[in-house]
């Protein structure tokens, strides 16, 4: 599987208000519908806002699969190793919500970013969204966003209340490049304050390095 590493620059964060400003029809409950050339159909906005928020989609969200969604879809089969055929079925469909969110799921990231992480610097802040989209792509965790996040007594600022504040620019552009594969905790799946932690687990976990106050682990 191939992530692309991303550098925070102005274009990029220009970008940012046409990801978090989108109004973007809720997709549905069951399996997402398989989508082709041609199709036009609820699930095609969801489609193509998480092509965008990976950076493959680079044009006005719509509710019609057209070339440009088609094109886009391709690269990114490609860039993960699937069947470059266009077609969102099954198999893409799992791997995009491995590796991307829906507009709801990017709110989601930032507010946990902004909840435990908005004193730290900003490659601090992107670990803590980084750990989150690792705990996403683990068998060993939930696999939703949602799930990963709110997962009982998972992250300290869900508990004290702090997840629900809301967030600014700087965490929305953290959880982009998070989502976006920059991983400055090199695969890290926990992390903790080691001044405030009463956790003798995880002391325990194989450390994978320091960022501010954060120690992160696997």
């Amino acid at each position: 599987m191939k992530k692309k590493l991303v550098i925070m620059t102005l274009a990029f964060a220009l970008g940012l208000s046409a990801l978090t400003g989108l109004t973007v029809p809720s997709a549905h409950a069951a399996a997402p519908q398989t989508l082709s050339y041609g199709s036009s159909a609820p699930d095609v906005p969801d489609l193509q806002y998480r092509l965008k928020v990976l950076g493959y989609f680079n044009t006005d969200i719509t509710p019609f699969f057209g070339p440009v969604t088609r094109d886009s879809l391709v690269r990114f089969q490609r860039d993960y190793g699937l069947a470059a055929d266009g077609i969102a079925g099954k198999q893409t469909w799992a791997m995009l919500k491995k590796v991307s969110v829906n507009k709801h799921e990017l709110d989601l990231l930032a507010r946990i970013i902004y909840g435990e992480a908005r004193g730290e610097s900003y490659v601090g802040q992107v670990a803590v969204g980084a750990v989150v989209m690792n705990r996403l792509a683990s068998s060993s965790f939930p696999n939703t966003v949602k799930g990963v996040i709110e997962q009982p007594r998972a992250f300290t600022a869900v508990d004290d209340g702090q997840y629900y504040l809301v967030p600014d620019k700087t965490a929305y552009l953290a959880a982009l490049d998070a989502v976006r594969g920059y991983d400055p905790t090199n695969g890290a799946l926990y992390y903790f304050n080691p001044d405030t932690a009463t956790s003798a687990w995880i002391w325990t976990r194989t450390q994978t390095g320091k960022i501010g106050r954060h120690i992160f682990a696997v």
